[in-house]
């Protein structure tokens, strides 16, 4: 059987990059309100799951960090730098490096440059990279739209959150389960509502949630 793509929990790490308020106003392609609630979903399914997660900024003096994946991650001081590609700072490859993996997962504003750069680096490096594309976002619809093709041209695999999440769970048994259709519940939108109607209703069959 040929060695399958799909992601684990453990075969990978994620980079989440400059999700900072600055770069969001100048956001385009996606509404704000999108983006924030996707990588906060992001940001809590890949501590649930202990996924090893880096948060990255630039001119962190002049831009926060988006609060609520900050306190996903409270103990943690993103790495600020100011180069546009994240993979030219040594402090990012060596933590790439110190996990270990060889599976990439990133998130970042914007598409078309701070994620696109590290990401074709990271493939030119020999890593297995894979974009969550409505976790990230560029400064107009072709230019995030642009900078998803050249990433996938590059090799890159995309998908969404949901599909994301999904995947690490891939099975309703397993323990993480109830936390995770919490979170679907609390960022998923309508799909997430469902899930957590049918969840309920599960729950109240079996006697046991």
């Amino acid at each position: 059987m040929a060695k399958s793509s799909l992601l684990t929990p453990d075969d990978h790490a994620l980079m989440l990059i400059d999700h900072q308020y600055l770069q969001l106003l100048a956001l385009r392609s996606h509404t704000s309100e999108a983006v924030v609630n996707n990588t906060t979903f992001l940001a809590k399914a890949a501590k649930l799951f202990k996924v090893p997660t880096l948060l990255t900024t630039a001119f962190a003096e002049r831009q926060e960090l988006f609060q609520e994946v900050q306190a996903v991650f409270p103990d943690q001081k993103a790495i600020d730098r100011s180069g546009l590609n994240s993979w030219d700072d040594p402090r990012v490859l060596d933590w790439v490096k110190k996990t270990g993996k060889k599976k990439l997962v990133m998130a970042g504003l914007w598409t078309e440059v701070c994620l696109s750069l590290p990401v074709i680096d990271a493939l030119a490096d020999g890593y297995e990279v894979y974009i969550v594309t409505d976790a990230s976002g560029g400064g107009s619809t072709e230019g995030h739209e642009r900078g998803v093709q050249r990433m996938v041209q590059a090799g890159a695999q995309p998908l969404t959150t949901i599909a994301y999440v999904s995947e690490l769970q891939r099975d309703w048994a397993r323990p993480t389960a109830d936390d995770v259709a919490k979170l679907f519940a609390e960022h998923g939108g309508g799909f997430g509502q469902g899930l957590r109607w049918e969840w309920q209703l599960l729950a109240l069959k079996e006697g046991t949630r």
